[in-house]
């Protein structure tokens, strides 16, 4: 009997020991080490697709690759896009509280608006998150109903513009003509009240890039003297171009590109 109670204490013993030195090195007991991640898996190849993207490495891209659209959906609703968006934010209301306003009713910011103060992902995830290639129609028929959710942060950023004395111009691609009445509406029902003006794309400006579009409408605020202290979009070509302003943010979009 005294020898079969050793033997259970040399097995608690051993359990025991295993269980210690299996924490330590990060593994469960008796588990497997699972196989390694083909080099080229498809969440490898997305992730670097999106990278490629938000580093401004593939101008001018169409649709997303389908082999990434697994990879784009998990990151849109799986809540790393959500953290990305308000760790940028974050990082906008650091320089912001740096800004000393001149107090002259000039100092100004510019923030886009599809998929950067209100959201198109409800939109997106019935195109398989811009796998699909781009509707106009059927775009235009999302935009009259009003439905795009405001995006939390971006929201927040905005309120803490306008209550901080800056002059928040908010600059759209939509079309004035068709698309004001409903995206005016559906700003406001999200919460973005006390904007200085929305600025939409007219007529004047039919068939030019988005890139020529901004500029001109930045450089024809410099002109009327506002400082711009900071330019705010979910695509490169809202960043790029003439009167920039002091700093530019990125917000990530993976789903579509404006040329």
């Amino acid at each position: 009997m005294i020898s079969e109670m050793a033997k259970r204490v040399r097995d608690i013993l051993s359990m025991f020991v295993l269980a210690i030195f299996s924490k330590v090195i990060g593994t469960k007991p008796y588990s497997r080490r699972s196989a390694p991640a083909e080099p080229e898996s498809e969440a490898n190849e997305g992730l670097s697709w999106r990278l490629a993207v938000e580093a401004n490495n593939m101008p001018g891209w169409s649709t997303v690759p389908l082999h990434c659209l697994s990879h784009v959906e998990t990151y849109m609703m799986g809540g790393q896009y959500e953290q990305d968006v308000n760790y940028i934010v974050e990082q906008i209301e650091n320089y912001v509280s740096q800004v000393v306003l001149k107090g002259d009713g000039c100092d100004a910011w510019i923030l886009d608006i599809d998929d950067t103060c209100i959201s198109n992902l409800f939109y997106y995830k019935d195109k398989n998150y811009g796998c699909d290639p781009f509707d106009p129609g059927g775009f235009v028929a999302w935009v009259m109903k009003g439905e795009c959710p405001a995006i939390p942060a971006v929201l927040g950023l905005f309120t803490k513009l306008v209550e901080g004395g800056f002059k928040v111009f908010l600059l759209t691609g939509r079309d004035q003509q068709t698309l004001a009445p409903a995206t005016m509406a559906n700003l406001q029902n999200q919460g973005f009240i006390g904007y200085h003006r929305v600025i939409f794309r007219n007529q004047s400006f039919k068939g030019k890039s988005a890139v020529v579009f901004k500029s001109e409408v930045r450089k024809q605020l410099v002109e009327e003297g506002y400082r711009i202290w900071g330019n705010v979009g979910d695509q490169w070509t809202d960043l790029q171009g003439e009167c920039l302003g002091n700093r530019t943010f990125k917000i990530p979009n993976p789903m579509y590109c404006v040329p």
